[in-house]
């Protein structure tokens, strides 16, 4: 029965360091920001924060820094602003 769960634990080891194998597709997350706390959720592809900047502008501090702690591990509509979203492509 050890060896199973040694076998688990290095194959965890190995999954950790690869973390383009991972893709969210709903998260929800409590970010401790300067004023106070804030719930961020990303589901049915759409960022949503409970700060009052987000309601203003569609994107935030806090959903800018989970989208770089998580990087590839999003989808890549999960990356991009609302504000991005609306300009011409290069």
């Amino acid at each position: 029965m050890r060896s199973s769960l040694i076998g688990k634990i290095e194959k965890a080891r190995r999954y950790a360091q690869e973390p383009g194998r991972v893709s969210f597709s709903d998260l929800s997350a409590t970010f401790h920001g300067e004023n106070g706390e804030h719930t961020i959720r990303y589901s049915e592809g759409t960022w949503h924060c409970s700060c009052l900047f987000f309601s203003q502008w569609g994107i935030c501090s806090h959903v800018m820094a989970l989208q770089q702690i998580l990087g590839n591990m999003l989808p890549k509509e999960a990356l991009v602003s609302p504000i991005e979203a609306q300009l011409p492509e290069k």
